[in-house]
């Protein structure tokens, strides 16, 4: 059983159908990513699974347990974090100060821990992330590349079993990439389920086991990164190519599609 399960979850915004019929899965001790271009649903989808937007259909599964109707806080409490496209950092507080307060939120929902151990945890956090060193500066004062590691300690902070980052690479260089692609494997190999919204496709690509990729509200097709590179089907939708294999043939389409979903082409890649 996947730590998580999405099964035909339906969003709509009056007559505009964000979400239709998503279903996707992730499992412990696995990166999954979940791709797709501008207005696909990937938010909106993150939204459902936190807590912060409802669902008219389908059910969200964690752990077993089917999670409708519980707040965000008290998903949270149960293990799923998450970061935020836009960034959420207190400006006028230091980077250290802000994992505090998601470390002392969270502790105080518990019942544990006292100050200096949070502090030697809000440390741990951020050297785990590659920021210590920027611990004592203000959070509205660091690169972009910080602030976005800082999201991740945030989420962090909670003790996650499922963690969903939402365009988590925005912003770093190359080098960077390639680091927290390293940091996603080593967070999953801890047995959480990491689920990243990213438009970085080596990133994709390097560092997750499973991807859906997402379009018009729609799950178009799961699989291995090598799969999705060589499905015909997301070419069309997101890649924007239909490129032929040497031997002039179509790659085999080794994805799975959704049942009965249409191809939809023409779309550019983003976030």
């Amino acid at each position: 059983m996947a730590l998580l399960e999405v099964t035909d979850v339906t969003v709509r915004f009056g007559g505009v159908t964000a979400v239709d019929g998503a279903t996707f899965g992730a499992g412990a001790g696995r990166v999954t990513g979940l791709i797709g271009p501008n207005g696909a649903g990937k938010t909106t989808l993150f939204n459902v699974v936190s807590g912060l937007q409802p669902a008219q259909g389908g059910t969200v599964v964690y752990r077993g347990r089917n999670i409708a109707g519980m707040s965000p806080s008290a998903r949270s409490r149960g293990g799923i974090g998450r970061t935020f496209q836009r960034l959420e950092a207190f400006g006028s507080l230091t980077v250290r100060e802000n994992v505090l307060v998601a470390i002392e939120i969270h502790e105080r929902a518990i019942r544990r821990g006292g100050a200096d151990e949070r502090v030697r945890r809000a440390d741990h956090l951020l050297r785990r992330v590659g920021i210590r060193d920027f611990a004592d500066q203000r959070a509205d004062q660091v690169p972009t590349a910080v602030a976005r590691l800082l999201e991740v300690a945030r989420a962090l902070a909670t003790g996650p079993r499922l963690l969903l980052l939402d365009e988590p690479s925005s912003g770093l260089t190359p080098a960077e990439t390639r680091r927290f692609g390293a940091l996603l494997r080593d967070l999953a190999a801890q047995r959480r389920a990491v689920v990243i919204v990213e438009h970085d496709m080596s990133l994709v690509m390097s560092c997750c086991d499973d991807i859906h990729v997402l379009d018009f509200g729609r799950i178009i097709a799961s699989g291995t990164p090598e799969a999705i590179r060589r499905s015909r089907r997301v070419r069309r939708a997101y890649l924007g190519s239909e490129r032929e294999e040497p031997d002039g043939g179509e790659a085999p389409d080794d994805a799975t599609p959704a049942a009965g979903t249409p191809v939809a082409g023409g779309a550019e890649a983003a976030s």
